[in-house]
């Protein structure tokens, strides 16, 4: 199988926390950089980060991607991110939210390493409950950009693929609580500095 990129999300406009979240600093280090190194921790060596910003500069990443429709929610993101993937010809994408600043480099590694193939659909889970990071195969790439609408994403896919018995799910390390309010990021600030 050929290697992996990895796709931040960065491209929300966190209209619960107050504005954008992909430079807010954690126990000093932002947000967008935290999530790239916790990609390329686990092993996936490109990474690209989808943003609404044209200001945005992350030197670890292979790309930055501005997606122009991002008012439109999340699924606008993953598809620019799966087509960029796809003219890079990944073997599949390893899909990270910007805000998910606990989840451990292992997971994605675990995701990883579970992969078997253009047509493998890999998902982390936390104590029973699926979550991010999501591993998706290159042979679905245009199917879930096509089913990638307002702030969906691959939810419905991944569930059809989960029904089917399609969807591999790995237990994984880490925690993947999001930040969605000043008060998350006050907690999660508390909890990276001990």
């Amino acid at each position: 199988m050929r290697p992996p990129v990895g796709l931040v999300l960065a491209a929300g406009a966190g209209r619960r926390f107050g504005g954008p979240k992909a430079e807010l600093v954690i126990a000093g280090e932002r947000l967008v950089d935290r999530a790239v190194g916790i990609l390329r921790d686990g092993g996936v060596e490109d990474v690209i980060v989808i943003t609404n910003s044209t200001d945005l500069d992350v030197p670890s990443a292979r790309q930055v991607l501005v997606n122009e429709a991002a008012m439109t929610g999340m699924g606008s993101s993953l598809r620019s991110g799966l087509l960029a993937a796809d003219h890079l010809g990944a073997g599949a994408a390893v899909i990270l939210l910007v805000d998910q600043p606990l989840v451990a480099p292992e997971a994605v590694s675990l995701l990883v390493a579970a992969a078997d193939g253009p047509g493998c659909l890999v998902q982390a889970s936390y104590g029973g409950r699926r979550g991010h990071p999501v591993l998706i195969g290159s042979a679905h790439f245009a199917a879930v950009a096509d089913g990638a609408e307002g702030d969906e994403g691959a939810r419905r896919y991944l569930e059809r693929a989960h029904r089917s018995g399609r969807l591999a799910i790995v237990e994984t390390p880490g925690d993947p609580r999001d930040i969605d309010t000043p008060d998350d990021a006050m907690a999660i600030e508390l909890l990276l500095s001990r």
